[in-house]
């Protein structure tokens, strides 16, 4: 048998498992929506979490980008590094697109150094007369608009630099009023008082004395002294010098000589001029001449149009003239492409504008590269002969020279006639004397009679 508090126990059982049963069905939906509310609760924290995960390295790839280094650009194939001549910008200016920031002195021509983009600059990579190469760093932007004070700034900068000067302004202006407004009774005093200070001005002289002296040895400074100055040779001028060293050591050099009577051309000149400055906008000069008489030449004589590459002779059926134009950094030869096809205004507008961009240092790597035949203009500067250098890898050059007035023998008469020395330096490795001489008596029948370039004989 079963004990009765047994009984009573399991008869209660049933009854509890129900109402707990009951309980834990009203107590489902609610536990269900808490479980939800704290899946989407840490649903959000990871995605908060992964947000920020993914955030931290993006900000610092954008912070990377941000800085932007600018290498030395390329100049040109044959140079591969230059000196850094001056710095246009310091450190903490901002600067725009395309600015000029620096400027690299070459062997040939000072380049450019434009800011690629619009930014802050950072860091220098080099200083000043510092040897750079090209592809180095050079200096670093951080990219990014122009400071929003940066205006204000320098217009408060400039209102504190006008302010003294209004305050004088103030100062004077009563001084003036001052002086208007003193009655005439007082002006009499003052001239009283200058009347007495005129025999100082009559004790003056001594000053004046000395000031005689003072002034003639600032008329007349000293022309020389024993003192002694160190300047570096810029990288133009050391090019040169082993430029006409490796000229001398490697071409068998020799030079031949004549004269030309300038007279027709000179004429020619006269009557001309002022039309093609009118049309053309261009001055009518002599080299164009020389310049068209050496491609009329170089056509019947080509060795002289050539070059020597190693044991080859290579032959140019194009004439490339290089112009020597004297620069303050030195001599640069400037080259016309495809002078033979050129007029004579063509050529003189080629040379006005390269000679306008030598002395601005405006002249490219590319318009010194190349050229087969060159001609130096040394009566410009009053020589009257001379014997110039070949221009390597050239074979020869011509030098032209002042003119003058000298007696010569025409049709058997003593006449006056402006006359010009001609000379033509050439590699007699590759050039012979007969051929020499020809092409410079072939420019001198060019000159001397200038329709044969019309009627080509």
């Amino acid at each position: 048998m079963i004990p009765a508090f047994r009984s009573k126990s399991l008869a209660r059982a049933p009854r509890s498992l129900a109402a707990l049963s009951k309980k834990s069905a009203l107590l489902a939906p609610h536990t269900a929506q808490v479980t939800r509310h704290q899946l989407n609760i840490n649903a959000v924290a990871a995605t908060a979490d992964a947000s920020q995960r993914l955030s931290a390295p993006h900000l610092g790839q954008v912070r990377f980008y941000a800085d932007y280094v600018v290498k030395v650009p390329h100049m040109a194939d044959s140079i591969s590094e230059g000196s850094l001549k001056q710095w246009n910008k310091k450190v903490g200016d901002f600067v725009n697109i395309d600015e000029e920031i620096a400027s690299i002195e070459t062997d040939k021509v000072d380049v450019a150094v434009n800011s690629p983009k619009s930014g802050t600059i950072t860091k220098l990579y080099a200083k000043e007369d510092d040897t750079v190469a090209v592809g180095a760093d050079l200096f670093k932007l951080e990219l990014g608009d122009a400071p929003a004070g940066g205006a204000t700034d320098s217009k408060k900068e400039a209102s504190k630099k006008e302010a003294p000067k209004k305050e004088v302004h103030k100062k004077e202006a009563p001084k003036k009023e001052e002086l208007k407004e003193e009655p005439k009774k007082e002006q009499q005093p003052q001239k009283e008082e200058s009347k007495r200070e005129e025999p100082k001005k009559e004790t003056a002289p001594k000053p004046v004395k000395s000031s005689p002296s003072s002034s003639e040895s600032a008329s007349h400074p000293v022309a020389f002294g024993r003192d002694e100055r160190s300047v570096k040779m810029n990288r133009m001028r050391q090019t040169i010098a082993k430029r006409l060293k490796q000229s001398q050591e490697n071409a068998a050099s020799l030079t031949t000589f004549n004269e030309v009577d300038m007279s027709r051309l000179m004429g020619l000149r006269s009557t001309y001029k002022d039309a093609v400055l009118k049309k053309h906008n261009v001055k009518l000069g002599f080299m164009s001449a020389f310049v068209k008489a050496s491609c009329y030449a170089l056509r019947e004589l080509p060795a002289v149009n050539a070059r020597i590459e190693g044991d080859n002779m290579i032959y140019n059926d194009y004439v490339d003239v290089s112009v020597a134009v004297a620069t303050p950094k030195g001599l640069v030869t400037p080259v016309i492409r495809n002078a033979e096809s050129l007029s004579f205004v063509e050529v003189e507008q080629s040379i006005a504008q390269f000679g306008a961009r030598a002395r601005d240092g405006q002249l490219a790597i590319e318009d010194m590269s190349g050229g087969t035949f060159t001609i130096s203009n040394g009566g410009v500067f009053g020589s009257m002969m001379g014997t110039p250098i070949i221009n390597m890898p050239q074979s020869a050059i011509l030098g032209m020279h002042a003119i003058k007035e000298r007696a010569v023998v025409v049709d058997g008469k003593i006449d006056i006639r402006p006359m010009m020395y001609i000379a033509l330096t050439y590699d007699h490795r590759i050039i012979d004397g007969r051929e020499a001489t020809t092409f410079l008596v072939k420019v001198k029948e060019v000159i001397e009679d200038p329709a044969r370039l019309l009627l080509d004989v």
